[in-house]
């Protein structure tokens, strides 16, 4: 009896505290002829292993706390171990009782090059530029981690901002794109400095009200969810007035738009005349979804 509850004390530990992420990573090599030689087979394993299996917090965290996310790296070309690609990052958060989940981060990586000899050891540290390839997948890692946080609580994402800032700093010198200001405006560099301006403030004020004053009553008062929804939206146009067409702002939707559409073209009805209108002068790129919205 005492050897069945010490196994079963031991299976329920295992089970409680997990890492932080629940991340599904994709190798597409197709572009380079060559999609089934091993070695993007074993980064694709390596790189799960690394991403899942990292501690990047000292935060205890639940299975079920586990932030889905992924990572979808098109590599174009290869010479020995240069590698040529980009990286698709997306991660949802799940709605208060419920069993969906929201999208919350979504951002296309266009400036990803990297040096990887097969089964080398990935390893992160917060302190030292170990590799682009490390580097690169640890800064948008602590960003899942930072946009998940602020739609919990309010501006709770500043550690794993910071954390990503840090990253950025310290790999500005090694001769790899997407960390300095003049790598295009739709950088890593940009994204983490709109996110962290003042300027942008109410971007972070909108994850917040978004999901926890609006998605998180979606099952308890929908017409009360979608008039939060759609009071946070309002506020970006303050930020727009002040800075328009941002690179923020266009992450934000990008991210959210099939969303907005589908939570307006359904169940009870709210006034949405001014929001169609605040959505259409804000991303004019997604007008033909907000046309969509049936009422």
């Amino acid at each position: 009896m005492f050897r069945l509850t010490l196994i079963l004390s031991l299976f329920v530990t295992t089970l409680t505290f997990s890492q932080e992420l629940a991340c599904t990573v994709t190798i597409d090599a197709r572009q380079t002829g060559n999609e089934n030689l091993q070695i993007f087979k074993s980064l694709q394993t390596q790189l799960a292993d690394f991403i899942n299996n990292t501690k990047w917090t000292n935060r205890n965290i639940k299975n079920n706390e586990r932030i889905d996310c992924s990572m979808f790296i098109n590599i174009s070309s290869y010479d020995n171990d240069f590698f040529q690609a980009t990286l698709q990052i997306q991660s949802s958060r799940p709605i208060y009782n419920s069993s969906y989940n929201s999208p919350v981060y979504n951002f296309n990586d266009k400036n990803f090059t990297f040096r990887y000899q097969e089964f080398q050891n990935l390893i992160f540290n917060q302190d030292v530029f170990e590799s682009n390839l490390v580097s690169v997948i640890a800064f948008h890692i602590y960003m899942i981690m930072g946009i998940d946080a602020d739609t919990f609580d309010l501006n709770s994402g500043d550690f794993f901002y910071n954390q990503a800032r840090k990253i950025l700093d310290f790999s500005q010198q090694n001769g790899f794109k997407g960390w300095a200001p003049n790598d295009g405006l739709q950088s890593r560099y940009y994204l983490i400095d709109n996110i962290l301006s003042p300027t942008y403030k109410e971007y972070r004020t909108v994850l917040f009200n978004y999901h926890f004053k609006g998605l998180d009553f979606m099952t308890t008062d929908l017409k009360l969810s979608k008039s939060g929804v759609s009071k946070s939206l309002m506020l970006l146009d303050q930020m727009n007035k002040r800075r328009p067409n941002s690179f923020i702002l266009r992450v934000f939707f990008d991210t959210k738009s099939n969303e907005i559409q589908d939570i307006f073209s359904g169940g009870p009805s709210i006034p949405i005349t001014n929001l169609i209108s605040t959505l259409s002068k804000l991303a004019p790129n997604h007008s033909d979804k907000w046309r969509k919205i049936s009422f």
